[in-house]
């Protein structure tokens, strides 16, 4: 049956990212046959694509889908026929109608949650799981403590400000328009802070009383690095995982000195180390959505076809909460 794959043969802009067929094989061991329903946009795909993070070509791409189990390979017990899937994952391929891969971080979908907001949680709903209960500072964090958190109404952003809200803690929300400064208000961050018409790390020591966040959570790079380090108050963490704006320059650790800061760069694989590890933080993030205490955003939708015009909204920061692919 035909089978439609986004792939790139070279690194370059959204104009290579092209729609071809490619047959799908049988599962393997170990392995598991998808039929999607929806496919998750993320920024990691951007960095793939352009060649930031480098992996062989020719390459399929898209890390997050949502879908139903065609058929599975020899050793794979979690999972059957039928079964509703969603999954963040090596190696990329989710942009595609079909997909063989490994089964090992593909997690069975709860019935309340749609296959929409399956593919649009998984990678970001994650990523909000790891960073706000496993990348905490010395002091830790207690209801009450002030976090920063950059691009707060892109789709990690969102699910964390709704979170930090249920865990107690302050977040304090960037972002680039007063549009987007409202979405991260009505979505439970404490105050939210126009980057381009403020000065973040002032506006930031001004709410805080002067002592600054804990806390930083920063997927901008390059433009934010210096001001969320002044954000910082003693012994605070500065948790790097993304290079929206480019990679962050050489430095040295005498910068730290001052306020004796902790410096770390996250991702989210390292985090899912097999698969009892990845369903922990899948059945995390399920609870917080089947309870309300976090819903999941979806902006825009996008049909397979018009993957390169995705790229260029999400490269533009038009987009705001998830996006996804349909097929």
């Amino acid at each position: 049956m035909p089978n439609h794959v986004v792939q790139i043969t070279h690194n370059g802009g959204p104009e290579v990212l092209q729609l071809v067929e490619q047959s799908v094989p049988a599962p393997a061991n170990g392995e598991v046959l998808l039929h999607h329903r929806a496919i998750g946009l993320n920024f990691i795909d951007v960095y793939q694509r352009s060649g930031l993070y480098q992996l062989p070509l020719p390459l399929n791409l898209g890390m997050e889908a949502a879908g139903m189990v065609e058929a599975v390979g020899a050793g794979v017990t979690h999972l059957k026929a039928g079964d509703r899937v969603a999954y963040a994952s090596h190696p990329p391929g989710s942009y595609s109608e079909r997909r063989v891969m490994p089964a090992t971080h593909v997690c069975r979908l709860p019935d309340a949650i749609s296959f929409e907001t399956g593919a649009a949680m998984m990678l970001k709903g994650m990523t909000a799981q790891y960073l706000l209960k496993k990348c905490k500072p010395v002091e830790g964090l207690q209801p009450g403590d002030h976090v920063l958190f950059h691009a707060a109404a892109g789709g990690v952003g969102m699910i964390a400000c709704q979170w930090a809200k249920a865990l107690g803690l302050e977040l304090i929300a960037t972002a680039g328009s007063d549009e987007k400064c409202a979405l991260a208000l009505a979505n439970g961050a404490a105050h939210a802070i126009n980057y381009r018409t403020e000065n973040f790390a002032e506006r930031v020591m001004e709410i805080t009383g002067g002592k600054g966040v804990k806390v930083v959570y920063d997927s901008v790079g390059k433009d934010t690095w210096e001001g969320s380090l002044a954000c910082l108050r003693r012994f605070g963490l500065m948790v790097s995982f993304g290079n929206a704006s480019g990679p962050v320059p050489a430095f040295a650790p005498a910068v730290l000195a001052a306020k004796s800061l902790y410096v770390t760069r996250q991702t989210l694989f390292a985090h899912m180390v097999d698969r009892e590890a990845t369903q922990a933080m899948a059945n995390d993030l399920f609870h917080v959505v089947e309870s309300g205490l976090v819903k999941i955003h979806i902006a825009q939708r996008y049909p397979l076809a018009d993957v390169q015009q995705a790229h260029r909204d999400m490269e533009a920061r038009k987009t705001t909460g998830s996006s996804i692919l349909l097929v």
